[in-house]
């Protein structure tokens, strides 16, 4: 798993302030045997 940058909590608090529902962090995608990391589901 990647590491997180130093604006990812402050995103993703501002999300959340906003009404986002946050679902993964990360989220992991599996496409054809590679793993693929996004930084939020939400």
């Amino acid at each position: 798993m990647p590491a997180k940058d130093i604006f990812h909590d402050v995103v993703k608090r501002a999300l959340v302030k906003q009404g986002w529902i946050i679902t993964n962090d990360p989220l992991t995608l599996r496409a054809g045997g590679i793993n693929l990391y996004v930084d939020l589901g939400a």
